[in-house]
């Protein structure tokens, strides 16, 4: 019997933030589909520990660390990297941000323009740099994670600042769509709700009930929250050719949270 094609076979795919979570997930997820992976991540310990890990699998999976996606320079090399390596780029997958938290009336304006900084310009950044290979390459695939911080407000959660700069995520990738269609460049986002990420984790274990996020993981179908291959496969599927007809589009991926009444 003939073996399965993996559903990314000779794409090359870009992922940001693969040194943990939702990043890592979805560069071991992509790699196991046939991907060749170039990631990278602010902190190298971490980048090398997923290479580690792909290492282990067999993968094909590379990353670059430091790289601070805010430094167009920094930007143009990881890209370089890849095209240099692989010849070329299929998939951009624009997972990192590093977002502040503050209430409306005390957040600084340092903190207000970090994050905007690390979870906009960073995107608009790795888009621009990849944007002429992905064209030279006959088209692609863009994706972007924003949150549902860029659909609802959340009493409990301190967050103007990260839902300003996800709700631009959104409507840019929207605007990348309908610029790059004839280029046959296709853009979506996906809006995860709350993640077991070790922040996440650690926040739980110090805080328990009166953690901030937790109205919105109670208010998810099962009362959990997601993990990070719960957005890796979303991501999968958008940057796959099974979604060759989808662009434009935003996939809410958050086990129902902004669905359901809220539940005390």
């Amino acid at each position: 019997m003939a073996e399965r094609a993996g559903r990314l076979d000779g794409k090359v795919a870009l992922i940001s933030g693969t040194g943990s979570g939702q990043g890592r997930a979805a560069a071991l997820l992509f790699a196991r589909e046939g991907a060749s992976v170039v990631g990278c991540d602010i902190l190298p310990e971490g980048s090398e520990e997923t290479d580690r890990l792909a290492r282990e699998e067999g993968l094909d999976v590379r990353s670059i660390a430091p790289i601070d996606l805010t430094d167009r320079g920094q930007v143009a090399r990881w890209v370089d990297f890849a095209v240099g390596v692989h010849g070329g780029v299929d998939i951009l997958y624009n997972n990192a941000s590093r977002p502040r938290y503050g209430s409306v009336g005390e957040m600084s304006d340092a903190d207000w323009h970090f994050t905007i900084d690390h979870e906009v310009h960073l995107l608009w950044y790795s888009c621009q740099a990849a944007w002429p290979h992905l064209i030279a390459r006959g088209g692609g695939a863009i994706v972007s994670t924003a949150s549902i911080a860029g659909l609802i407000g959340a009493p409990s959660m301190p967050m103007a600042a990260h839902s300003a700069a996800k709700g631009a995520v959104v409507a840019v990738s929207r605007q990348l769509a309908a610029e790059g269609a004839e280029f046959y460049i296709r853009s979506n986002t996906i809006c995860p709700g709350v993640i077991n990420s070790p922040p996440v984790q650690r926040i739980r274990e110090e805080m328990g009930e009166a953690a901030p996020f937790m109205p919105l993981i109670r208010n998810t179908f099962n009362g959990a929250p997601g993990e990070s291959e719960d957005i890796a496969y979303a991501a999968l599927y958008l940057a796959s050719d099974e979604a060759r007809w989808v662009t434009g589009a935003n996939l809410v991926v958050d086990g129902g949270a902004t669905v359901f009444a809220p539940r005390s």
